[in-house]
């Protein structure tokens, strides 16, 4: 009896496991039931690590450069501009790398985005620090900068779809903004001399005397005294990296490195027609996407208050 029962449980277990031609059938055509399993489908062959990608890398030596520049920006004009400058120029080398090498990403672009805003934003806040008569104006940019950016990003995310680029401007919306975008050489000369524009006022607010008036003045004889001789040197690697910048020998080293105004005016007046342009770019971004997104917003109301009428008609 338990022999005859255990066979029959057995065959009714194999049966409930083998899947019938009309399951399979409904399963080929797309048309089976509404148990769906929730197993994870394991796709053949290696996963890629997006975060590996040889853009991507340079983006993070980007980022390294980026805060080092920023560690030496308050009294190392030469070292924080070479830092600042090589950062800026590695992005256009991550785009060119993500085109070699096929490895276009999302979240290279956004990387890519974020860096560009970050550092640009950390040289003005400098700025503002610098020339405080100023601040409103730098405050003005940063603000601008990251407006116009988030909400074009925004507004092609959520009126063009996830799969769409920022970058895909339709002539239609603002040629402007497709001539910026989608003509390499306009892009690297607009953010480049945006960017040179601030690292010359950078300069001159080491160099000249017209615009930085406070400039650093030599030490008395009394703050000499004041410096401790025969303190412990600190011999670590990292310290012989990343030298302390408000060490007595880095302000020493600041005043001796005194540049000439010179090529920094010049570099300034050459940039700043550029930097005017980029903010106007910046302030037709703004308003271009903020009317998508209204576009957007009407034509949800429409579709909402056409089925809303309908909703009533019928419950009459």
């Amino acid at each position: 009896m338990s022999e005859r029962r255990t066979r029959r449980q057995a065959a009714m277990a194999a049966a409930n496991e083998t899947p019938t031609k009309s399951d399979a059938h409904g399963d080929m055509n797309g048309n089976s039931d509404d148990h769906v399993s929730t197993t994870p489908v394991k796709h053949a062959g290696p996963t890629e690590n997006i975060f590996l990608f040889w853009p991507n890398l340079i983006g993070y030596f980007r980022i390294v450069l980026a805060v080092a520049s920023l560690y030496y920006m308050p009294l190392h004009p030469r070292t924080c501009s070479l830092l600042y400058s090589i950062s800026c120029l590695l992005d256009a080398l991550d785009g060119y790398a993500a085109r070699y090498f096929h490895q276009s990403t999302r979240f290279g672009a956004v990387l890519d985005m974020v860096t560009d805003r970050c550092t640009t934003s950390c040289l003005l806040v400098f700025l503002s620090s610098a020339f405080p008569r100023w601040a409103i104006v730098f405050q003005g940019l940063i603000s601008l900068d990251f407006a116009s950016h988030y909400i074009h990003m925004y507004a092609t995310l959520a009126m063009g779809g996830s799969a769409e680029s920022h970058k895909n401007v339709d002539k239609s919306r603002s040629w402007l903004l497709n001539l910026y975008y989608t003509n390499k050489t306009v892009l690297f000369i607009t953010c480049a001399l945006n960017e040179l524009f601030f690292i010359a006022l950078y300069l001159l607010s080491f160099s000249s005397p017209l615009l930085s008036p406070q400039l650093l003045k030599s030490v008395g004889e009394s703050k000499a005294a004041a410096i401790q001789s025969g303190a412990q040197v600190n011999s670590s690697i990292i310290s012989q990296l990343f030298t302390n910048p408000y060490s007595a020998a880095a302000l020493e080293m600041a005043r001796a490195n005194k540049m000439d105004s010179t090529w920094p005016w010049i570099l300034a007046g050459v940039s700043a027609p550029v930097m005017i342009i980029k903010n106007i770019l910046n302030i037709v971004q703004l308003v271009k996407a903020s009317k998508w997104l209204a576009e957007g917003d009407v034509e949800q109301r429409r579709i909402a208050a056409s089925a809303k009428a309908k909703k009533g008609r019928k419950a009459n």
